[in-house]
């Protein structure tokens, strides 16, 4: 199975990408959408739709769901907790919040969302690591501590949509997370993101599985654990914050995907990160498709069909215990 997942995995995207370039209410058939990737003659509004519309659409889903797959297992790896993630950890939700803060203190168009969603993420994230330096913090307490975090900056973010309604519409798209406005601009930028992501997780590999131990025998491996911890978990935030702030807050992809796959080929680093990022992109393609296709009319924002799949995974893991290495 561990040979077969990656291909397996790039087959069905590949194919559901294809379904989702012609799926729509636009009746273009399978054939017009293969003409048209080959570059044969088409009807210009059919081209339009498939090139201008939907593939950039598909593709920034698509990334952006195997970034989250990454960071997702980036933060069980760093926190041992198979259970943390960007959004129930409040991560995805800091990096909003920045967003948020900077349109209501009127200094987005300076800084521009990116940086105030980095900006928030960062913030969380040593709130975070600070909690996970100290001795006596269990995986449990984290979790707790990283959902309390969320609901606070939830919240929040909210008090300011009440105190800027001139704002609201814009605050309120990043709260439930829509892929209705990408572009080949912002494609390009979470592919780079996700290969300045992939690159030196495939490098630090070993270092990922040493935190899995307990700290004292990471040491004694001779992994500065501090350190490691900060850089990966640093590392994940910047390109967590840099989907939300394109994007908006899209919870679970990374709690699902790095799961799901750690079942099929095990806990090892070197087999886990391409397929979590392959299966993380092909569960947000997916999930971003069916809220193309489940109403008539319009759309359902994705974070609603994310948080459909991923909470009962969470109780599930809840009930059963899943919320620590070893």
């Amino acid at each position: 199975m561990r040979r077969m997942l990656v291909p397996a995995l790039t087959a069905t995207i590949l194919l559901l990408m294809l379904l989702s370039l012609t799926l729509g209410p636009s009746n273009i058939r399978l054939s017009d959408t293969v003409s048209i990737l080959m570059g044969k003659t088409a009807p210009a509004n059919k081209a339009y739709i498939i090139l201008q519309l939907r593939l950039p659409r598909i593709l920034s889903s698509f990334f952006t769901g195997a970034i989250l797959g990454l960071s997702g297992a980036v933060f069980q790896a760093a926190l041992r907790n198979p259970m943390a993630d960007p959004f129930i950890l409040g991560i995805s939700s800091g990096a909003s919040f920045g967003v948020a803060v900077a349109l209501f203190i009127g200094m987005a168009p300076l800084f521009g969302f990116p940086v105030s969603a980095l900006v928030g993420a960062l913030g969380t994230t040593l709130c975070i690591v600070g909690l996970a330096s100290r001795r006596k913090s269990s995986s449990t307490t984290l979790l707790l501590t990283g959902v309390a975090v969320n609901y606070i900056l939830s919240s929040a973010m909210t008090l300011l949509m009440f105190l800027h309604k001139e704002q609201y519409q814009r605050i309120l798209y990043w709260t439930l997370g829509s892929f209705s406005m990408s572009t080949y601009a912002q494609v390009v930028v979470v592919l780079i993101a996700w290969i300045v992501l992939f690159i030196p997780l495939s490098l630090k590999h070993r270092s990922m599985d040493m935190l899995l131990l307990d700290e004292l025998s990471a040491r004694a491996g001779g992994l500065s654990v501090k350190r490691t911890r900060l850089g990966l978990l640093l590392l994940a935030s910047f390109s967590t914050s840099l989907c939300v702030s394109y994007f908006g807050v899209i919870g679970f992809i990374g709690l699902m995907a790095p799961h799901a796959t750690r079942l099929m080929v095990g806990p090892k680093h070197r087999h886990l990160l391409l397929p979590s990022s392959l299966l993380g992109g092909l569960l947000l393609l997916s999930s971003d498709t069916i809220s193309r296709m489940l109403l008539p009319s319009g759309e359902l924002p994705v974070g609603i069909i994310t948080s459909l799949l991923g909470v009962p995974l969470f109780i599930y893991l809840l009930r059963r215990g899943r919320y620590f290495y070893g």
